[in-house]
């Protein structure tokens, strides 16, 4: 399964090859343009996860890009962050007032950049996720809130369906508790790691309800994951 796709639009040669590098490492999936009329035409081609744009670009700039992609209803909810040297309060206002969603000055870490990206790319997937998700025989309707397997109902509590989905969107990656507690309870909320295995345990019950193959596997000193032979 291929990871999130990032469009890096940005003239710089060096700097495109080190981000295509450092994003690639970190699981993402890299497009490249080099100015802004390019970067438009690859938009329309293939509709990227995120857009990250640099602010001085030969022909049209990030600014213009970035009004264009918010004018669009088709490219409306895209995330954009703004890449740039500009990093001067006023520059960073205009860029945030043309509809970009973050903002980041060079020079920057690659951790913070893709730290900000997965961020952005969370907070728009509710307007961007598929409507049912199918792993074997359990298929989750994100619409209705309803999960079944082989058919049959399966009734789960409100983080259970959290957790589900998160596996479900993620079929075969190991995640740790933390991992866990991040994806479903959020960075804010203190819960205990342990926590993660209660839920666990009453997401095994209700789907295993009926006798099915366990598919959620442990990964003993690891995590969880969702896999064709739990344990």
């Amino acid at each position: 399964m291929t990871g999130p796709l990032v469009l890096i639009v940005e003239d710089e040669a060096p700097l495109v090859a080190m981000l295509r590098y450092n994003l690639e490492k970190e699981g993402f999936e890299v497009g490249e343009a080099a100015d802004g009329e390019e970067a438009l035409v690859r938009i329309a081609e293939r509709k990227p996860d995120v857009v990250l744009l640099d602010w001085m670009l030969p022909l049209v700039s990030g600014i213009e890009v970035c009004r264009q992609i918010r004018r669009s209803p088709q490219t409306r909810t895209l995330p954009v962050i703004m890449l740039t040297a500009r990093g001067e309060e006023a520059d960073r206002v205009r860029g945030l007032d043309s509809g970009a969603d973050d903002y980041i000055a060079k020079p920057f870490s690659v951790r913070e950049l893709t730290a900000r990206l997965r961020a952005v790319i969370r907070r728009a997937q509710p307007n961007a996720v598929e409507e049912t998700l199918k792993f074997g025989d359990v298929t989750m309707d994100l619409v209705a809130h309803r999960v079944s397997r082989v058919g049959r109902p399966v009734h789960l509590g409100p983080t259970e369906f959290r957790l589900l989905r998160h596996l479900m969107q993620h079929p075969g990656r190991v995640f740790s508790r933390e991992q866990l507690l991040d994806a479903v309870w959020g960075h804010d909320v203190y819960v205990e790691a342990r926590t993660v295995d209660v839920h666990i345990r009453r997401l095994r019950k209700a789907l295993n309800g009926e006798g099915g193959p366990d598919i959620v596997r442990t990964v003993r000193s690891a995590g969880y994951a969702l896999d064709h032979t739990g344990e």
